[in-house]
């Protein structure tokens, strides 16, 4: 519920109109003046996102960079694990993908004990 009358909101409603674009106002009266809420409560940031164990992204990636050595990974390293991870969360089939590829040559690699 809003602290502000429906009068006050509508002044408010109509003084942020008027400050836009008119690029931007067009926007706005295609879709519906009386639909547009520029007051409206941003959604949840991607962020908020958990996995099956609870975690967010930034939670995962953060364990498993702990769990290696700096001398183990560079930037690259890093964004690698932030994007497989992302499209991992989000069940991505280009990333499910990759990771079972990968599941799958690593224990190809076990199986007929090849070094890395």
């Amino acid at each position: 519920m809003s602290e502000f009358s429906h009068e006050e909101e509508e002044k408010r409603k109509r003084a942020v109109f008027e400050s836009m674009s008119d690029r931007r106002r067009q926007h706005i009266l295609k879709k519906g003046y009386e639909k547009w809420d520029p007051f409206q409560v941003p959604k949840d940031p991607i962020d908020i996102r958990r996995d099956r164990t609870k975690r967010t992204t930034q939670m995962l990636v953060r364990e498993f960079l702990h769990s290696r050595t700096l001398e183990e990974y560079s930037n690259a390293y890093g964004a690698g694990v932030l994007e497989i991870c992302l499209g991992i969360i989000n069940d991505d089939e280009r990333y499910r993908g990759m990771f079972e590829f990968s599941c799958w040559y690593y224990e190809l690699l076990k199986k007929e004990k090849v070094e890395s």
